[in-house]
């Protein structure tokens, strides 16, 4: 379908007023920010910022009044124990006039929706929206725009955008998180605090060793495996505008107002220059400035295409800012450094001496004392000359540096001045246009219109009737001159029409009081909250849930699902007869003879989906539907691609479909699931009483794994075991080789690819269900599902039978526990099924 260019709006990242205000000063269109309630709950993915509910109809205002949106995100899984509290927290951010929410959860984007049907959604990132597909599962829910994931490219985009009619939000500039968002357990399996829950732990950042077929790769100065650089797409704004993106959003609500002001500042000239046709203005030091005020590293990334060898460099995890120069040698009182920008004393400089770094990561650095040439000191040092920089005493070890060590400079104590006028004006710094008409008829009283750009207006009038004139009359110049002066207001005049009759006289400080009262009013329309409609609607969804729920819990035999990764794991899985198999390969040419060789055995066989699926790869739908197997459905738009497929085969969803409630769930499973497997975002005892209100013969639950902790599109077999850029040029050496990666407590976590070369690294140790398995079959469970990675064939039979023995009343719990510690050379855990201290103190949801 055609899309219409449009003038995609500026959104800019706030944690708290300084941000709010900096991003307002410079021009954002609209801000994100998260909610906290009075009861101290917040469903938004960065707990540590934001505003309470409180402050928010203030805030609001005060936006209003601005012409700036806001937008609330709500965007991380919601449990059933908190669905209330959502509700209630739902209906007053409409109340309180938020132009949107941003929702991850798609039972709770449909909640939303109930109760407030003029409440706009935005699907947000943490959807995994990567295609047209999955943009129109969440209209299902209610969205009318949708936050596309960052790993696409300017292509992707483009062909998203020409499938689908509703909004489309990407981001530009700031972190890039290395898992897809609402992809990553890493933070659930390793600290117990979910980045679905907006907790992230940031192991990403952390420091591994590379195992490659189980020895250990010297990678040099390369530790950080999987820490991405910062997205700068500051030069793709104009195709993103041609491509008819509807919003471009700065990523960082933990950063400071400088970075909020500068991001904003450069992104709306950025474009308002595009959408004139004008070429960028920005300037290198411009350009500095948002490298300066925060940066891993900046550039385009994935927006410009895939290039494994550009978005992880591996050597730093934290803001670098802007490379100085490198170091050539040290002297008894400092190092000396060949420079490539100017540097000055109280500079904050580092020096990224990575094979010196302590366990702890320190690294050497202060601030700058002085330069010093040829034993005097200097003021200043052009680039490509070399200066002894000096620090304070004792501020930096020289031992600890090296020759041809990367110098940056972490803070400069002049960007503060060049920020300075955005985060400390009196008066409104940008304005929004505004019209006036003018009409001023003798023997009448004059009037003044004003109207913005949404065409809000307000008229006002003088007391008494104009005069005619005795000298110098009425005229559009002298009209112009003084209406135009807006300033204070947050205002300036775009346009003024005049419709005068006779020869009027007014005085000066009339036509002033007239135009301030005109000012006042219009903010006063601007900044009052919308009337809408708003309905509790929980308890009528939950019994239409409950509904539909059938009463078959506890009936029938337990039965064992076994997916595997390998042919190998596979023989030894038929040998054991599970009820199902489930392959899950990274090549599609081995699928078609597996499937026959499990159906030869008369096992039932089941073909694992990708968890994402790009514009350019819904021909794997084709490729699965073809096999005549069943499918464990892990992308949300794989689903909905299926929607209008005839004669499909038995589905069900996986955990990457994130259902974390009873709405969810059903949501799922009324699009043509016959089971779903949770998020692994719950825990034991959720798990159980998600089988309760949605009946636990319609779950498929994991007794064993490898937790997937991140899935990322970023190839960690093609970025360091080759000098390829993608698939086309790796020599794909995730089909000749093993990787792990080896964490700072010594356990290593091994890394499969898919078909689409994205990455899974998954917990080295298997998490197991032993300590839960009798609660969850007394509460009707059925369904359990054993999953190998890279596991030998006798594991995977060893793993298969004690489960069975279990289930057949042979071994206890226990002993179950204790026989899977042993089969593992790294130990088990418990991992997300963990049930935390005080896990009770909000009571369960009743069902309905």
């Amino acid at each position: 379908m055609a899309r219409a260019r449009v003038k995609p709006e500026v959104m800019s990242p706030v944690g708290g007023w300084p941000q709010l205000r900096a991003a307002v000063e410079a021009g954002a269109d609209a801000v994100f920010f998260g909610v906290q309630s009075t009861r101290g709950q917040g469903f938004h993915a960065r707990a540590k910022v934001g505003f309470t509910d409180e402050e928010l109809p203030d805030l609001m205002r005060t936006l209003h009044e601005r012409g700036v949106q806001g937008f609330v995100t709500f965007n991380v899984l919601v449990f059933d124990r908190e669905l209330r509290e959502a509700e209630r927290q739902l209906m007053h951010l409409a109340q309180s006039g938020v132009d949107a929410i941003i929702v991850q959860d798609h039972g709770v984007a449909r909640l939303a929706h109930e109760i407030c049907p003029d409440l706009p959604i935005h699907g947000s990132t943490q959807m995994s929206i990567t295609s047209a597909e999955g943009a129109e599962l969440a209209r299902r829910c209610g969205a009318s725009r949708v936050v596309l994931g960052r790993e696409l490219s300017l292509r992707d985009i483009a062909r998203i955008a020409a499938q689908t009619d509703l909004e489309l939000e990407t981001f530009v500039h700031g972190a890039l998180c290395v898992s897809y968002s609402g992809q990553c357990f890493s933070s659930e399996a390793w600290g117990g605090r979910s980045a679905n829950r907006g907790q992230c732990a940031q192991a990403c950042r952390l420091p591994y060793e590379l195992l490659v077929d189980g020895v250990h790769r010297d990678l040099g100065d390369a530790r950080y495996l999987l820490s991405p650089g910062d997205l700068y797409a500051l030069h793709q704004v104009p195709d993103l505008m041609n491509v008819g993106v509807n919003c471009l959003k700065i990523e960082g609500r933990y950063k400071d107002a400088d970075f909020v002001a500068l991001t904003t500042a450069a992104y709306r000239r950025a474009v308002d220059e595009a959408w004139a046709a004008l070429p960028l203005s920005v300037t290198p030091q411009e350009e500095r400035d948002l490298e300066q005020v925060y940066s891993r590293g900046l550039g385009p990334h994935f927006i410009g295409g895939t290039n494994h060898q550009q978005v992880v460099r591996g050597r730093a995890p934290r803001h670098r800012g802007v490379r100085v120069g490198t170091v050539r040698g040290t002297t008894e009182r400092g190092v000396l450094v060949e420079l490539s920008e100017e540097v000055r004393p109280g500079d904050g400089l580092v020096f990224d001496s990575a094979n010196w770094r302590t366990p702890e990561g320190r690294e050497e650095g202060g601030f700058l004392y002085g330069l010093w040439q040829r034993g005097q000191p200097v003021e200043a040092v052009r680039p490509g000359e070399t200066a002894e920089l000096r620090f304070g005493r004792g501020a930096v070890d020289p031992a600890r540096v090296k020759a041809g060590d990367p110098v940056w400079r972490t803070h400069d104590p002049t960007l503060s001045a060049r920020v300075k006028p955005l985060l400390e004006a009196n008066d409104p710094v940008h304005t929004r246009p505004v019209t006036a008409h003018f009409r001023g008829w003798v023997g009448e009283v004059p009037a003044l219109t004003l109207a913005d750009e949404q065409g809000r207006s307000v008229t006002v009038t003088l007391p008494d009737a104009l005069q005619p004139a005795r000298n110098r009359a009425l005229d559009e110049a002298a009209l112009r001159e003084q209406l135009g002066k807006l300033g204070g207001t947050g205002y300036h005049l775009a346009a003024l029409t005049v419709e005068l009759a006779g020869a009027g006289f007014l005085p000066v400080s009339q036509l002033n009081a007239l135009r301030r009262e005109a000012a006042e009013q219009l903010t006063a329309l601007r900044g009052q909250a919308p009337e809408r409609r708003i309905t509790p609607r929980l308890d009528e969804v939950l019994r239409e849930a409950g509904q539909k729920s059938r009463a078959g819990a506890g009936e029938g035999q337990p039965r064992l699902h076994v997916l595997v990764r390998t042919p190998e794991q596979l023989g030894a899985a038929i040998e054991e007869r599970p009820d199902s198999i489930t392959l899950d390969y990274l090549e599609l040419y081995g699928l078609k003879p597996s499937v026959e060789r499990v159906r030869g055995a008369g096992i039932p066989v089941r073909v694992a989906s990708p968890r994402i699926l790009k514009p350019t790869e819904q021909n794997l739908q084709k490729f699965l539907l073809s096999l005549g197997a069943d499918l464990l459905v892990r992308s949300g738009g794989l689903l909905e691609g299926l929607q209008t497929m005839p004669d499909l085969p038995a589905l069900t969803g996986d955990f990457s479909l994130n259902a974390a409630n009873v709405l969810t769930t059903r949501a799922l499973l009324d699009l043509g699931l016959e089971r779903v497997t949770p998020t692994h975002d719950l825990n034991a005892r959720q798990v159980t009483e998600l089988a309760s209100l949605v009946g636990a013969e319609r779950l498929e639950v994991i007794a064993y794994q490898h937790l997937p902790v991140f899935h990322t599109e970023h190839c960690v077999f093609c970025r360091f075991l080759s000098e390829g850029t993608d698939y086309t040029s790796c020599g794909h050496p995730c089909e000749s080789h093993r990787v792990a990666l080896r964490d700072e407590r010594g356990v290593a976590h091994p890394v499969m690819a898919d078909v689409g070369c994205r990455n899974t690294v998954f917990e080295g140790r298997p998490q197991v269900a032993g300590a839960h398995l009798g609660d969850w079959l007394a509460a009707g469970l059925r369904e359990f599902r054993l999953e190998f990675v890279h596991e030998t064939p006798e594991q995977v039979r060893d793993v298969i039978r004690a489960h069975r023995a279990f289930l057949a009343g042979e071994l206890a719990a226990a002993a179950l526990e204790a026989r899977l510690q042993a089969l593992s050379d790294q130990g088990t855990t418990e991992g997300s099924l963990f049930v935390p201290e005080g896990f009770d103190r909000l009571p369960a949801l009743p069902v309905l």
